[in-house]
Formats: C-alpha cells, structure tokens, sequence
C-alpha cells in the first residue's frame, strides 16, 4: 500500500523522502498529511466485512515484508475498477478535509476521519433498515 502511496505522490510532485529518526513518518508535513488521508480513503472505502483485524493486519504486513525481502520491488498491479474507487473514495477525503479549513494539521485530519466513519456507521444502518423493511 505504501509503495502505490509512493507512487502516486511522486507523481503528483510530492516530496516522499522518510524521516530518519521515524523511518515509518515522511519528512514533508504535506506527505505525511496526505499518508494519513490516503489510509483513511482506503480503510473508509471497504467494506465492513472486508475490515482487518490488528492481528490480521500485522499478519499481512509480515508477509508482505519478507515478501518484499525475496523478490524485486515493483510498483503493485491494481485493477482499473479498484483504482476508480480508490480515487473517488481519496477525493471524498481531500473535498471533506478542504471545507473544514485545514488549519489545524493532524487534529482536522482526525476530526475528517471521525465524520466519514459516522457518515459510512449511519449509511450501513440505514441500508439494514431498508433490507428489514422489504423483508418484513
């Protein structure tokens, strides 16, 4: 994920060099901003059932790390239909941060999340009361 974070950010003319003494944050406030909002449009994006669980996510990304220790690295392949909902959910993200002004850093980021995490609970909801609905 971070590879294709990378990626996309190079080419949208980011700085994506890492910090030294916190290799997992970027040096650029701005690539560490959109970092957090690109996991946010991914976790926000799925589906509640397609959700990791921690121990599932550390599983994964142990994998993925010895994976990526035997074989060379290359930019992932996504298929175009994941890639559209990826670009629409990451544009939901940026639109909802950008009309909430932005100033405040990472606890706007946070306050974002927060909204569209409320706004995804209320839409599942309303969605189990219409399938109630015509089931009754």
């Amino acid at each position: 994920m971070r590879t294709a974070f990378e990626a996309w950010a190079q080419r949208d003319g980011h700085i994506v060099r890492r910090r030294e003494d916190k290799p997992e944050e970027y040096l650029v406030f701005e690539t560490q901003r959109r970092w957090v909002i690109w996991q946010a449009a991914l976790e926000h994006g799925k589906t509640p059932g397609g959700r990791k669980t921690a121990a599932q996510k550390a599983a994964a990304a142990e994998k993925a790390a010895v994976s990526a220790r035997s074989a060379v690295q290359r930019a992932p392949s996504i298929n175009p239909d994941e890639a559209t909902v990826r670009t629409q959910v990451l544009n939901e993200v940026l639109d909802a941060f950008s009309t909430i002004g932005g100033e405040r850093g990472m606890e706007d980021i946070l306050k974002v999340i927060q909204g569209l995490k409320q706004k995804q609970q209320q839409k599942e909801v309303a969605e189990e009361r219409v399938a109630v609905k015509k089931h009754d």
